[in-house]
C-alpha cells in the first residue's frame, strides 16, 4: 500500500487531493496519508508597513487552519489514517524535503486554488527537486 504526501498550500486547502486519497484508501491502494501544512515565511512585503509581522503571521495561520480543518473533514468522512504537519519555508524545497525524509511513495497536489504563476512555480520546483513521483489535480 502506499503512502501519500498531501501538501496542503493555500486557502482553498486540498478538498480534491482529499477526495482523491479517500477514493484511492477505498480502493485499498493507499494506507496512509500525510498532511503537510506550507506556510511562507513573512516577507518584506507592503503589508509590512501597515500590519506586524505577528498580526500577518497570526492571521495566516488561521486562514491555513481553516482550510486544513476541511481537507480532514473529507478524510475523516472516509475513514482515511492521515497525521498532519505545520512547516515553515520555501514551499517547494520544504514539500521536497519532507517527502524525502518521511518516505512517501506519491505526492498529490491540489493546484485547484493556486493562480497559474504560483502552479507553475511550485510545479517546476517540486519536479525538480522532489524525488517522489507528483500527481497534480487541478
Amino acid at each position: 500500500m502506499l503512502k501519500l504526501l498531501i501538501p496542503v498550500l493555500c486557502k482553498a486547502g486540498a478538498l480534491e487531493a482529499a477526495r482523491h486519497a479517500a477514493f484511492l484508501f477505498a480502493e485499498k491502494c493507499v494506507g496512509q496519508v500525510e498532511l503537510i501544512e506550507v506556510l511562507d515565511e513573512v516577507g518584506e512585503g507592503r503589508a509590512l508597513a501597515f500590519q506586524s509581522r505577528a498580526a500577518l503571521r497570526h492571521h495566516e495561520k488561521q486562514s491555513m487552519r481553516d482550510a486544513l480543518v476541511k481537507t480532514c473533514a473529507v478524510l475523516d468522512d472516509a475513514g482515511v489514517p492521515y497525521t498532519w504537519k505545520r512547516t515553515f519555508g520555501p514551499t517547494a524545497k520544504t514539500i521536497a524535503a519532507y517527502a524525502a525524509i518521511r518516505g512517501s511513495d506519491v505526492m498529490l497536489l491540489d493546484a485547484s486554488g493556486l493562480g497559474l504563476f504560483r502552479r507553475w512555480r511550485v510545479l517546476a520546483g517540486l519536479s525538480r527537486l522532489s524525488p517522489v513521483p507528483i500527481m497534480m489535480l487541478r
